[in-house]
């Protein structure tokens, strides 16, 4: 029923916690897990004031996510899945659903911050957004820790 199943992942351990659901899933459809960074688009204007240090900045932290990207790649290639992995930039939750449409994408399985209040006001839920938007099937935890 699944092929690709498409995994946003931020970093955090609280984004990390829908990988042990999804692979469950994966392996038993031999699914191919898509793991997908999105460095947010603003991060790269706001940065700073002249754009040699923004541009090093934002290499820096590619890097730093494709070394993450590849780790955790290695870790689920080491249980017996089938995994590859993007970096992106653009609006979060538009960006998670364009690839989705580009890849292929049977289903997005991703965590939820869980935030309420005024958190939730503060930085929005990229999990909600994507939620009301994707044509797909979505798969959503709010891991406990």
């Amino acid at each position: 029923m699944y092929k690709r199943i498409l995994v946003p992942l931020d970093g955090s351990t609280i984004a990390e916690g829908i990988l042990a659901h999804v692979g469950i899933i994966a392996k038993a459809m031999d699914a191919e897990m898509i793991l997908l960074y999105v460095i947010p688009g603003a991060a790269l204007e706001f940065s700073v004031q002249s754009a040699t240090p923004a541009m090093n900045i934002y290499h820096e932290a590619e890097a730093e996510m494709k070394t993450y990207l590849k780790n955790e790649c290695s870790k689920l290639e080491g249980e017996g899945l089938r995994v590859t992995y993007l970096i992106r930039e653009g609006a979060v939750a538009e960006t998670i659903l364009e690839v989705a449409e580009f890849m292929q994408a049977d289903m997005i399985a991703m965590s939820t911050h869980g935030r309420t209040g005024a958190q939730r006001l503060l930085f929005g839920s990229v999990t909600e957004e994507v939620v009301h938007q994707s044509p797909l099937p979505i798969m959503v935890i709010r891991p406990k820790f």
